[in-house]
């Protein structure tokens, strides 16, 4: 029966002193991270985690996320991942909805946590420098565990309500790692790299266990930077990076010298969570000698829909169906559209959760006959790639007349002096909804918005273009580096402009 793990402990036995994890001068082993999660996995164990108990594990992107994640799973606990910037709230919230029997924590963000487990009196395991596992025996076989026993629980971001526990199986994790080994082509030579976050199901499910699946190493960088990113590329002579389109769009952006000489491993650079600007993906590839390849997923979909290839790459679009998964887009009414018509997308396939921890209902309602309806608006064109026009809730809805952001913000990325923006809707007697960019500009670049609304129109309906402009030194983010639109204020902004 399978367990997370075993692919690790298989390359382990056959190739014990391949590189498994870099992460800046530290490098290791196989051989020496299966070793570290043994003794972990054996320290949970003899502090009474069992199968099945769920443990929360809060930590940055680094080997100490690594071990304890493989030492949980090791056991057959279900590991429950969180940000590392996660206040008390959050954590006891995410800990009382889910029944965690133990936490797990990076010293840094230890005093969050600590309140939480004192409050209610939980064991918690603090990760740090020299603090290795140090009760318990080493545990040397994997437990047997059912394909479909949760092995991940992740909450969702909580946007729309609650956060929800997303139920990710051992299958799930399994048959998505196994699906992007052979959709990147990944072998055991390969040398993976990324500054995502592993708490976040990109960085865990896609990049972490998809490397570890293939047997091949993975550069970790934690937090990400630019220039720091280059380095790691340059420095690891990493053949596959993956990343959000702000992280490509930040690279693309560093001064210096950087160009493809120093790249000359780089095969393939990977990208997703968000929509990825076409002027992006065109000026990376021209600077760096790369291709950026989007794909699609959600956390509820283990991050696996839909990836491009590199001999059949679509600008704009994020690719075909992974095999296995069904894509379909629907109307209001659930009927299916045909080719080139936009509606909600939905999902079916080997990477779709189980359902919503202790949610039957919203499980129901959002996982109806196995096809999971991800609330992005879409449309699939005549050969089966997929487009993602933008999210249902991001719509804007403008005198009557529809407006997908995500087509508003690929025009402004054309602009030379445009480095990010966010387009949204603020709300309007006249129209209802006005169109609004919320725009960071290159350094020293002066834009101003009659004249930006004049190039705009230039290349939109005058119904798209934005009426509302702000500037800003920065967009806020998340985790991820994904845009948060919601975290925009356009009162707080206006008022702040003046």
């Amino acid at each position: 029966m399978p367990n997370v793990v075993g692919s690790t402990w298989a390359h382990a036995a056959a190739t014990p002193e391949a590189v498994a994890l870099r992460a800046g001068g530290d490098v290791w082993s196989y051989a020496r991270l299966r070793d570290a999660s043994a003794a972990f996995g054996g320290e949970l164990r003899a502090r009474g985690v069992r199968a099945g108990d769920r443990v929360l594990l809060v930590a940055p992107t680094g080997p100490d996320f690594v071990v304890a994640y493989l030492g949980a799973h090791l056991i057959g606990a279900v590991v429950i991942t969180m940000n590392t910037m996660a206040t008390a709230p959050e954590i006891d919230y995410v800990v009382g909805d889910s029944g965690t029997r133990l936490l797990v924590v990076w010293h840094e963000a230890q005093r969050a946590a600590q309140r939480v487990a004192d409050e209610r009196a939980l064991p918690l395991r603090v990760l740090g420098p020299e603090a290795v596992a140090g009760e318990g025996e080493p545990v040397s076989v994997p437990v047997d565990r059912d394909r479909q026993d949760t092995a991940v629980l992740l909450y969702t971001s909580g946007t729309t309500g609650r956060p929800k526990g997303v139920e990710l199986t051992v299958a799930n994790v399994l048959d998505t790692a196994r699906t992007f080994v052979e959709q990147l082509h990944l072998t055991a030579g390969d040398r993976c790299g990324t500054g995502l976050p592993l708490f976040h199901v990109f960085g865990q499910a896609a990049c972490l266990n998809s490397a570890l699946a293939a047997g091949c190493s993975i550069s970790l960088l934690s937090p990400f930077e630019p220039v720091a990113m280059l380095e790691m590329i340059r420095r690891d002579r990493l053949t596959l990076v993956a990343g959000v389109p702000t992280m490509w769009n930040a690279m693309l952006h560093v001064a210096g010298d950087f160009g493809p000489d120093d790249f000359a491993d780089l095969r393939l650079a990977s990208s997703g969570g968000a929509s990825l600007p076409g002027e992006v993906l065109s000026a990376f590839s021209e600077r760096f000698g790369c291709t950026i390849l989007e794909g699609y997923g959600l956390t509820e979909s283990t991050a696996a829909a839909t990836y491009s290839s590199p001999d059949q790459q679509r600008v704009g679009s994020v690719g075909r169906p992974l095999p296995g998964i069904a894509v379909e887009v629907r109307d209001p009414e659930g009927a299916v559209l045909p080719a080139g018509e936009v509606g909600e997308v939905y999902l079916r396939g080997p990477s779709v959760m189980k359902g919503y921890w202790n949610r039957p209902e919203e499980t129901a309602a959002d996982l109806a006959d196995g096809w999971l309806q991800t609330g992005d608006l879409g449309r699939l064109d005549g050969d089966g790639y997929l487009y993602i026009v933008d999210r249902a809730k991001d719509l804007i809805i403008r005198g009557g007349y529809n407006v997908y952001p995500r087509e508003v913000e690929e025009v402004l990325y054309q602009h030379p002096d445009i480095v990010e923006v966010a387009v949204i809707g603020v709300p309007d007697e006249r129209y209802g909804e006005e169109v609004a960019a919320v725009i960071t500009a290159r350094p020293g670049a002066e834009i101003a918005p009659e004249e930006l609304r004049a190039w705009a129109k230039e290349q939109l309906s005058a119904y798209k273009v934005p009426h509302l402009i702000r500037f800003v030194d920065a967009l806020p983010k998340g985790a991820t580096g994904k845009i948060q639109k919601r975290a925009l204020d356009w009162k707080a902004l206006t008022t702040a402009s003046g």
